[in-house]
């Protein structure tokens, strides 16, 4: 029996996900993923890991996933089962790097700027 933990972030969400044989069900927050994530691109984009490295079916997947919206908890997710799967599969690991599914995508929310509206908008210029 081959069980892992991982975890996946993206902007400020974070996931960890515990993975283990069985036949297929993805759990998010104590709820069917189809049901936490109700649109088809989200459903995909948690899929998608496991339908690249063809082990779709195989594993049974728990997340707790926190912060951040929902796409960004998508992806989060995505993230981690990836990197379990390339844990207990090192096989897999070329496939899921052509997608870009084993890379952190590392953008983040620029900071506010003290003494301006947002973190790059400036006041307007008055020439005289």
């Amino acid at each position: 029996m081959s069980t892992t933990n991982t975890s996946g972030r993206r902007k400020t969400a974070v996931a960890r996900i515990y993975l283990k044989d069985g036949n297929g069900g993805i759990t998010v927050n104590g709820k069917d993923y189809k049901e936490y994530f109700p649109t088809l691109p989200l459903q995909f984009i948690v899929t998608q890991s496991t339908e690249v490295s063809g082990s779709a079916g195989k594993f049974d997947v728990t997340v707790n996933v926190a912060g951040g919206g929902v796409k960004g908890q998508a992806e989060a997710v995505r993230l981690a089962i990836a990197k379990a799967i390339v844990e207990l599969d090192p096989e897999t690991k070329p496939s899921l790097r052509a997608k870009g599914l084993v890379t952190r995508d590392m953008r983040m929310v620029e900071r506010k700027k003290p003494g301006r509206k947002k973190a790059r908008k400036k006041f307007q210029f008055s020439k005289r």
